[in-house]
């Protein structure tokens, strides 16, 4: 079974996605997730629909589109509602392209300092 989980990649070249990943892991709950923030480093939150859970996205720093990583979207449940988000963290502080599915930029994004940046794909 091909499922996708956050890893970085020291590949040069952009490509598809054809390897194993391990299965996807089970919705988190308020509280599970943690972020790895601060000295340099932020997090990404990508809010998207449920129609993407289980969607990889890839980012990447915007002056080295070959160094990306990705993270899968996943249910995320709240105390009132679910929402759908892939948490990509740490990134080192810089502004990052949001690939698209189609391998050209979907938009860009700043990571900042021990925030939480988030970009809408919808």
């Amino acid at each position: 079974m091909t499922t996708t989980q956050t890893h970085e990649h020291s590949h040069l070249m952009p490509h598809q996605h054809g390897h194993e990943h391990p299965p996807l892991p089970a919705p988190s709950r308020e509280g599970s997730v943690v972020l790895d923030i601060g000295a340099g480093t932020g997090t990404l939150v990508i809010h998207a629909t449920d129609a993407e859970d289980g969607l990889e996205i890839h980012t990447s720093p915007e002056a080295r589109p070959e160094q990306r990583t990705h993270a899968a979207v996943r249910p995320r449940h709240l105390p009132d509602r679910t929402v759908y988000a892939a948490v990509i963290t740490p990134l080192p502080v810089g502004r990052y392209t949001v690939w698209g599915g189609d391998d050209t930029p979907h938009g860009s994004i700043t990571v900042t300092d021990g925030q939480v940046s988030d970009y809408r794909w919808t």
